[in-house]
C-alpha cells in the first residue's frame, strides 16, 4: 500500500507478539547498557538528574541492581550517608565487611550497607533485640520522627540493646544515624521491586522500540521531568524519524507509521500537539479524513466543522502545510475560508450550497501570480514552539552557534571532551530546575543545546547573588569548572550571563548561520 500507514491502537496492541510485562525478554544486555550510560530521558523513575547521575557509577546489569538504584536515591539513604560507602564497595574501593555474622544474613545483598525499610527492622531485630512488634511499630514511626523530633527515648534504646550485644559504641552510633536518615523518606524492598520492573521494561522500550516509547509519552503529557520538545529531541538523536502534524495524516494521539515497505516505524506528531486546538476539532478532522482525503482548506473547514478559531491554530502549526503550503500561505488561505454551511438537518439546498463553497478552493490568494514570502527558518523555529512547544527544525541555539562561538561557549557534546578541572563557557537552553531538599540549597540547572545538554550546578551563594538571570533567563551561559568522575559530568558554576538578548531578531541574520 502506498502512502503512510497510521497504526492504530486496537489493531496494534492486539498483536499477541506485542510486548508487553509477560513477555519481554529478561536481563537484556543492550537494555543494561543504554541503562548504564544514563540514557534513560523519559524512562519511568531514572530520569531524574539525581538518578541519571548516579546510573554510570552503579552500573546496573542485572535486575536486583535496578531494585537498589530505585531504592537508594532517595532522602533516606542519602541523609543517612548510605550512598557513598555502598558505591565505594560496589566498585571494590571499599572492602565490605560485616560486625557479626549475624548482621551478615541481613545486610550482604547490599554489601553490608542498609538500604531498604526491612533491613532497619532486621538490624534492630538482630543487634538490638527488637520484638517483632517493636521493629514494626519502628518502622511506623520513622516518618513521624522526622516531622516531630523526639528520637532520643529510641537512640538508648538502639544502643544499648547494641552495646549488650557486642557491638561497639561507633556501630551503635552509625546505625542509628542511618535510622534517622530513614525517618526522612525510605523504601521497602517490596516497594523498590515493583519500581524496579516498571524501569526495566521502559527501558527495554526506550531501546528497542524508541519510536513507540516516546509516542506513547507525548501521549500522556503532561507528566515526568522533560517537555515534549526534549522527549521528541531524545528520539531524533536515537534515529527515530518524527513526521510533523499534518491533517492529512494526524490522528488526535500521536501514532506510528510506516512509509510503503519499510520495516521501521516514524513517530507522526497527532493533532493534540497543537496548542489551543480543542480535543473535539482535532478527533472530527481525523474522523472526516477516515472518510475521503481532503481537497483543500475550504473542504476542511466544511466536512470537520471547524471555525476560524480553530483553522487558525492549523495554520500557526503548519498542520495545514499539504494543503495551502508554509505558514504564510496558510494564514491567506484561512482567512480566504467562507463559512461553512451547516451540515445536518436544512436538507439539500444546504448541501449544495456546501458544495458549491468547496468548489470556489483555492481561493485566489493560492494563484501563483499571487506570490507569498515564506518564513524565515527563524521564523518558523520560533512559531513551532508557541504553536506546539517543539520543532523539527534544527534546534534554536544552531542558529546562533556562530555568535556563541564568539562568545566562548562551547557544546555540550565539546563539554563532554573536556579534562576534569577545566575552566569552560557552556551556552543553551534552560530546561529544567531542581531544588532537592537533600541538597542543602544547590540548584540543579539543565541546559540544552543542537548537540545535547549539559548538567549544571549551582551553589546557594550564586543562586542569591545572580537570582534574577537564573530565573529569568531562557537562553543563559554558565561559565565555571568542569567536574568529571568517569562517564559523569558536571559544569560548576561561578558565573551566569543572560544571552537571552541573542535570540532577538533572528529572521534579519538567520540566512548566515549555517
Amino acid at each position: 500500500q502506498a502512502g503512510p500507514i497510521s497504526v492504530q491502537n486496537r489493531s496494534f496492541y492486539s498483536d499477541p507478539n506485542y510486548p508487553s510485562l509477560a513477555n519481554i525478554p529478561a536481563e537484556d544486555p543492550e537494555t543494561y547498557a543504554m541503562i548504564q550510560k544514563a540514557d534513560t530521558v523519559g524512562v519511568f523513575q531514572i530520569e531524574s538528574r539525581a538518578q541519571m547521575a548516579m546510573l554510570p557509577r552503579l552500573r546496573p546489569n542485572c535486575f536486583y541492581d535496578l531494585v537498589i538504584e530505585v531504592a537508594i536515591v532517595r532522602p533516606g539513604p542519602i541523609q543517612g550517608k548510605m550512598v557513598h560507602p555502598f558505591l565505594q564497595r560496589r566498585q571494590g574501593i571499599e572492602q565490605v565487611e560485616y560486625p557479626s555474622e549475624a548482621l551478615r544474613a541481613v545486610l550482604e545483598r547490599t554489601l553490608g550497607v542498609p538500604i531498604f525499610q526491612e533491613q532497619v527492622m532486621q538490624i534492630a531485630m538482630v543487634a538490638a533485640g527488637f520484638s517483632g512488634s517493636e521493629a514494626d511499630h519502628l518502622r511506623r514511626s520513622m516518618a513521624a520522627w522526622a516531622r516531630r523530633g523526639g528520637m532520643e527515648h529510641m537512640h538508648q534504646r538502639l544502643v544499648s540493646g547494641m552495646l549488650e550485644r557486642g557491638y561497639s559504641e561507633d556501630f551503635a552510633e552509625q546505625i542509628f544515624q542511618q535510622i534517622r536518615g530513614f525517618g526522612e523518606y525510605g523504601f521497602p524492598e517490596s516497594h523498590a521491586a515493583s519500581f524496579a520492573l516498571l524501569v526495566y521494561v521502559s527501558s527495554w522500550m526506550k531501546c528497542h522500540h524508541p519510536a513507540a516509547f516516546t509516542c506513547a509519552l507525548l501521549n500522556s503529557q503532561p507528566m515526568g521531568f522533560y517537555q515534549p520538545a526534549q522527549l521528541v529531541q531524545d528520539a531524533q538523536r536515537h534515529g527515530v524519524r518524527v513526521l510533523p502534524v499534518d491533517v492529512r495524516f494526524s490522528d488526535w494521539d500521536c501514532s506510528l507509521e510506516k512509509m510503503g515497505s519499510e520495516s521501521f516505524f516514524s513517530l507522526r506528531l497527532g493533532l493534540r500537539m497543537v496548542k489551543g486546538l480543542p480535543e473535539k476539532a482535532g478527533r472530527r478532522v481525523a474522523e472526516a479524513r477516515q472518510q475521503k482525503r481532503f481537497d483543500n482548506v475550504q473542504d476542511l473547514t466544511n466536512r470537520a466543522e471547524l471555525n476560524r478559531g480553530h483553522l487558525a491554530k492549523l495554520a500557526e502549526s503548519a498542520a495545514l502545510r499539504g494543503l495551502a503550503g508554509h505558514r504564510h500561505r496558510a494564514r491567506w488561505e484561512v482567512a480566504a475560508v467562507e463559512k461553512p454551511a451547516p451540515l445536518w438537518g436544512q436538507g439539500k439546498n444546504s448541501l449544495k450550497q456546501s458544495r458549491e463553497q468547496t468548489s470556489r478552493s483555492p481561493s485566489f490568494y493560492s494563484d501563483p501570480k499571487y506570490s507569498i514570502r515564506p518564513p524565515t527558518e527563524a521564523d518558523d523555529i520560533r512559531t513551532d514552539y508557541a504553536s506546539t512547544g517543539l520543532t523539527l527544525g534544527r534546534h534554536p541555539v544552531a542558529l546562533l552557534r556562530k555568535q556563541l562561538r564568539h562568545r566562548r561557549a562551547v557544546t555540550a557534546r565539546e563539554l563532554q571532551k573536556r579534562a576534569h578541572g577545566t575552566r569552560l563557557r557552556a551556552c543553551g537552553l534552560v530546561t529544567m530546575r531542581q531544588r532537592p531538599a537533600t541538597a542543602s540549597g544547590t540548584i540543579f540547572l539543565t541546559l540544552e543545546d543542537e548537540t545535547g545538554t549539559v548538567n549544571v550546578v549551582i551553589w546557594p551563594r550564586l543562586w542569591e547573588k545572580q537570582r534574577a538571570q537564573l530565573v529569568g533567563a531562557t537562553l543563559l551561559a554558565v561559565d565555571g569548572i568542569m567536574e568529571t568522575d568517569g562517564k559523569v559530568h558536571h559544569l560548576i558554576a561561578d558565573r551566569v550571563h543572560d544571552f537571552s538578548v541573542l535570540a532577538r531578531d533572528l529572521d534579519a541574520r538567520s540566512r548566515d548561520f549555517h
